[in-house]
């Protein structure tokens, strides 16, 4: 008998797209192996790497459509489910006109889907009103980074170049918990002699590795980073040279920053005057730097400005555009990056092109076969999507993502999306959203089917097929070949993911994400490529573009190839404390679960780890208010309240409560949350609102574990 061979491909979670390799078992089934080759991981998995391969069983997902009936879902057959939605979707489209039919997407479908979800939304229905949750992400990162650099990549170089750096400030990340393979690139960079600075309100997993910990309060990351670039000026650390030759905008900048002096950023922020100093020291004192954001920096009303101070300090000490120094986003989603490159977000075309550009209008169109003129414009970003879902928007197709748990003020949101006509959801399992559909659809998932996403690093990485779904279940390409073809578009909607993404490359051939020069074939041999890879001329005779995986070290993607330094100054979070809401809530994750959990929380091992939320609270707040450790409390903002146990610690600041956003039900934590919007990326504040704490009449008893994980059957 001959040994059964392992399949080699890569994590469905998180950003970090760590290599794995899928064994199927003799007696049935597939397990997860370690891929020592992937240099991201080399073998390393998480806990919810090390399961993934639970989620693939037909006991906790989906294999049949369900179509509601009755008030009920109930199975149905392929057929009579897609014409059920395409004649909804048509019905409405012809009544209300294109843009009441909305699209809403995900960061974690592959690059393959999300081109061809921005394809269907602009061709087939003729709607500007897609976006997807990666909106919920990175993007004020995206639009930071775009403004200062020309380009938007997670990070402008590998992982790999971490350890070599001298200091690395990591702003508003818990990457213990989010991203634990990666925390060995951080150990390995003090092992080498160099130090860690973790800005965060908690002292984290990820914090207690630091060599110093800023605990800033929530919502003043702006007022921090401007702080260290007072002291930068005031102490002469800056780099005149690089600023005069590789940047504009300067002294607008500096005058910003000057009027943000150590005493009264201490005042603001709660970080002393002597703390301050000491992160300029270990900052500037190197050769090279770095600094890195997620999303406690980015998740914000501002975070678009707030990103940018941090990208201003690294531009005035010359560490940008320069090997092992940078600024760099840590990405979230699995394809988060590779997600707003190709079209689902709403003002972007294939290639990182923008939708109102007239000649990425017509470079795309000419790729579709169609007239540029009858591409729609720019569409509402994500929460204002959901939030005109039921009056602008009255139908809505959603793919990959549990808005009902992920979105702000998501008590609001639920009831915007029951106020719909029809909803339809394409997912693996019944997640909350998906229990309110008209129709859902089961669809394939990482390990049953072939297609590529894009790391946080930017190296576009390969996923096999390594197993065969189960009966009943396809993929999200044959439902939009499928609903093309019943809406009148016959051609232009492959099934097969090879076949879209050479479409793909031809759609971002010479925009800022080119990926002409990648192929399947090359994925496979080279362990990804970086992109921008543009395809040699045909009449060239280099070979193959190798890739680019460190960013800027010539020039900056601007115009004049210079980084734009942007003047900005700190101001107050849309919602600050009063006397009725005395506290600041911030949200997040926990190691045990993934984003809205609809998975994760299907998984036995990780629900036993982590099976409910909780609230984190300071030992002097839970002493005020009359809680002990384990007893349930509220939390309450002007959108709703929340009830879980306490979870007494003195790793949090006593103005600060923290709860993770993995669940639904009395402990959803975005009841609470505010979705004042950044002016310029559009992303909602998550991380700062303004609450009160006390303890419940009577215990929280909901985790929203699913029925599915508590042995009960779907709904049928």
């Amino acid at each position: 008998m001959e040994p059964i061979a392992s399949t080699p491909t890569h994590c469905p979670y998180c950003a970090l797209q760590c290599g794995m390799n899928i064994m199927p078992l003799p007696q049935g089934g597939v397990e997860v192996t370690e891929r020592t080759d992937f240099p991201v991981n080399r073998g390393a998995l998480c806990g919810k790497g090390r399961t993934a391969a639970e989620v693939l069983s037909p006991a906790v997902r989906l294999t049949s459509p369900l179509v509601r009936s009755g008030g009920r879902l109930v199975e149905a057959g392929w057929p009579e489910a897609l014409d059920r939605i395409a004649e909804r979707l048509g019905t409405i489209r012809q009544e209300h006109g294109a843009d009441a039919v909305g699209v809403f997407g995900g960061g974690g479908l592959t690059n393959e889907k999300a081109y061809t979800l921005g394809k269907f939304a602009r061709v087939v229905l003729g709607t500007s009103q897609i976006d997807y949750n990666g909106r919920f992400c990175m993007s004020s990162a995206a639009a930071a980074g775009t403004r200062a650099f020309g380009l938007d990549r997670g990070l402008p170089f590998p992982l790999e170049d971490i350890p070599k750096t001298g200091c690395v400030i990591l702003v508003g990340s818990n990457l213990a918990e989010t991203m634990p393979p990666s925390l060995r690139f951080f150990t390995e960079l003090r092992e080498n002699g160099g130090t860690l600075i973790v800005v965060d309100p908690r002292r984290t997993r990820t914090a207690e590795q630091a060599d110093l910990h800023l605990a800033p309060r929530p919502g003043t990351d702006l007022a921090l980073a401007l702080g260290l670039l007072h002291l930068v000026v005031a102490e002469g650390r800056t780099d005149e040279e690089y600023i005069r030759e590789r940047t504009t905008g300067w002294e607008q900048a500096r005058a910003a920053a000057m009027a943000h002096w150590p005493e009264h950023v201490e005042r603001i922020t709660g970080v002393s005057v002597p703390q301050l100093r000491e992160a300029v020291r270990l900052f500037c004192e190197p050769e090279s730097a770095m600094v890195l954001t997620a999303r406690g920096p980015e998740q914000q009303s501002k975070g678009t400005d707030t990103v940018g101070a941090w990208i201003n300090l690294c531009l005035a000490t010359g560490r940008a555009g320069r090997p092992l120094s940078g600024y760099g986003c840590l990405t979230g989603q699995g394809n988060g990056q590779g997600g707003r490159e190709h079209g689902q977000k709403a003002d972007q075309l294939p290639g990182y092109r923008k939708l109102d550009d007239p000649a990425a209008r017509a470079h795309v169109a000419g790729v579709w076969g169609v007239d540029p003129d009858t591409l729609p414009g720019p569409g509402r970003s994500a929460y204002e999507l959901l939030d005109a879902l039921g009056t602008d928007i009255r139908a809505l197709l959603l793919m990959g993502s549990n808005p009902v748990v992920s979105a702000p003020r998501a008590a609001h949101v639920e009831e915007r999306i029951k106020s719909l006509d029809f909803l339809a959801v394409c997912d693996v399992v019944l997640s909350e959203t998906a229990e309110l559909a008209d129709v859902v659809l089961p669809v394939t998932q990482w390990a049953e089917e072939s297609g590529t996403t894009t790391s946080l690093e930017g190296r576009v990485l390969l996923r096999r097929r390594a197993v065969t779904p189960p009966p009943g279940v396809h993929s999200d390409l044959y439902v939009l070949h499928e609903l093309a073809a019943r809406l009148g578009v016959e051609k232009g909607f492959p099934t097969e993911p090879e076949e879209a993404f050479d479409e793909l490359r031809r759609a971002s051939a010479g925009g800022p994400a080119d990926y002409s020069g990648i192929t399947y074939g090359r994925l496979a041999r080279e362990n990804g490529v970086f992109w921008p890879c543009p395809e040699p001329a045909e009449d060239a005779t280099d070979e193959a573009h190798p890739g680019t995986p460190r960013l800027f070290l010539d020039r900056f993607a601007t115009d004049d190839g210079r980084a734009r330094f942007v003047a900005v100054a700190h101001r107050a979070t849309a919602e600050e404390p009063d006397a009725e809401y005395p506290l600041l809530l911030t949200t997040g994750r926990v190691v045990a679960q993934y984003q809205s959990g609809a998975q994760t929380r299907r998984v036995t091992e990780l629900n036993a780890a982590a099976p409910g939320p909780f609230v984190e609270l300071h030992p002097r707040l839970a002493a005020r208010i009359g809680a002990a450790d384990g007893d349930p409390v509220t939390v309450t903002s002007r959108r709703g309240r929340a009830t879980a146990p306490a979870r007494i610690t003195s790793a949090i600041r006593p103005d600060t409560v923290f709860m993770p956003f993995h669940w639904p039900g009395e402990g959803r934590a975005n009841t609470l949350t505010n979705p004042a919007l950044d002016p310029t990326s559009r992303m909602p504040e998550f991380k700062s609102c303004a609450v009160r704490v006390e303890t419940a009449a009577s215990p929280g008893t909901s985790s929203g574990t699913p029925a599915a994980a508590r042995g009960g059957a779907r709904p049928t």
